[in-house]
């Protein structure tokens, strides 16, 4: 499967639109994640237990995208964006949505 932010895939041609595909991913973030990430942000420096959470949500939302497309025949998948929200009465959990236009590419 192809994934592609721009709205073509060089060198193919698109012969046939699937329609729009979503993946969705909501994650929460516990007590001790949310500790060692306060920890880095006293002591500064990157929160690399933030940044494994964030990157695990991005990669299922995305694995979710493809398989919605391929269930609807496609081969590849334009036009990605990549949106994420914090939510939760304490800010407590991170949404992943990404999605993009199914098509079959020639």
């Amino acid at each position: 499967m192809i994934l592609t932010t721009t709205p073509s895939v060089e060198g193919k041609e698109i012969i046939e639109y699937k329609g729009i595909v979503f993946g969705e991913v909501i994650s929460g973030i516990n007590f001790i994640k949310d500790f060692t990430a306060g920890l880095s942000n006293f002591f500064g420096g990157r929160s690399a237990t933030y940044e494994n959470e964030l990157l695990e949500a991005r990669e299922n939302a995305l694995k979710e995208l493809e398989e919605r497309a391929y269930q609807k025949g496609a081969n590849a998948i334009v036009g990605i964006d990549v949106d994420y929200e914090v939510l939760g009465a304490d800010n407590g959990m991170l949404m992943v949505t990404v999605s993009g236009t199914a098509v079959v590419v020639q």
